[in-house]
């Protein structure tokens, strides 16, 4: 019986299958390669894609922060001239009532009784002068009490004098020299009444 030796062909098949193999994985190492260079530069451009918009949108939120403040700035010197205006149309307002109010005072004032200051804040008049008694400064309120330009009148001071003497710093007039003889020096606030309705302008 003849003797067939199959070791070389089998060892040549286990050598030609093992080329294969790494030849598979070779080439399988090189896709796998190639693959993640690919994704890595699409990726690549997906990100560069996305940084210039975002880019472009910082570029583009800077110019609406500043239109903004822009508008801002704006709507606030839209303020101040608003405010501005309103001022001005006050004053049109209050131009002829300050007249009828110091002509009111000329009615209103009984003889014997001098006025030395008038100070206006707002709406609010402090008055002060001096009279021959207290009768002549109640008088005197009630001119003001029945004045259709004055309202309210409130006596606050009110100190007599000998004539020629000073009065003490604040306390109202420098001296009672008007009248002889004794005087009253009164310290009187009252209201001025506007007859215009609100965002009414005198002509």
């Amino acid at each position: 019986m003849p003797n067939i030796n199959l070791l070389p062909w089998r060892a040549e098949l286990r050598a030609k299958r093992r080329n294969q193999f790494f030849i598979g994985l070779g080439a399988s190492l090189g896709a796998a390669a190639l693959a993640v260079l690919a994704s890595n530069f699409v990726m690549e451009g997906i990100i560069n894609n996305q940084n210039g918009r975002n880019d472009l949108l910082k570029t583009e939120i800077a110019a609406l922060d500043k239109r903004i403040a822009e508008i801002l700035d704006l709507e606030a010197k839209k303020e101040r001239l608003l405010a501005r205006m309103e001022i001005i149309e006050q004053l049109q307002r209050s131009r002829p009532e300050i007249v009828h109010v110091f002509d009111e005072f000329v009615r209103a004032l009984p003889e014997g009784v001098r006025l030395v200051s008038i100070k206006q804040t707002g709406r609010r008049l402090e008055i002060k002068g001096d009279a021959e008694s207290n009768t002549r400064v109640s008088a005197f309120m009630r001119n003001i009490d029945k004045s259709k330009w004055l309202t309210q009148p409130d006596l606050r001071v009110v100190e007599v004098r000998e004539a020629g003497t000073k009065a003490k710093k604040g306390t109202g007039p420098v001296e009672t020299g008007e009248f002889a003889g004794r005087s009253s020096q009164f310290t009187v606030y009252a209201n001025q009444v506007s007859t215009l309705a609100d965002g009414e302008v005198a002509k």
